[in-house]
């Protein structure tokens, strides 16, 4: 059974840094890319941020300079740092497998920056 748990959201002042966590079970987590998305309030879902098995990053243009994507394959984890946060960072933040045959997602963690 597959399973990715989301961790680390939170209220914090604009300004400030969250690190979420992705915690994987049921896949071989280190052949994974792993892809971490948000969905704001009102907004469509979108990708945020994506780490390939072999630790390669890609990030929206939003997330550039301020998150910072990784992996740690020994504890089957991915996270996602974020600092310089601002109000429109606030959102439901999941975490995604990619590149899978049938991909899973996780139930999410809210992050709310206030201003």
């Amino acid at each position: 059974q597959v399973q990715l748990v989301e961790s680390g959201g939170g209220l914090v002042q604009a300004g400030g840094s969250l690190r979420l966590a992705c915690a994987a079970s049921g896949i071989t987590f280190s052949a994974t890319a792993i892809g971490w998305s948000r969905q704001r309030p009102g907004k469509p879902r979108e990708s945020v941020a994506l780490v390939n098995d072999d630790s390669s990053t890609t990030y929206a243009e939003s997330a550039k300079g301020r998150f910072t994507v990784s992996r740690d394959n020994a504890k089957n984890t991915a996270y996602l740092e974020m600092n310089s946060l601002n109000p429109e960072d606030t959102g439901v933040y999941f975490c995604q497998t990619v590149g899978l045959r049938y991909n899973y997602w996780g139930q999410g963690t809210q992050v709310t920056v206030s201003s």
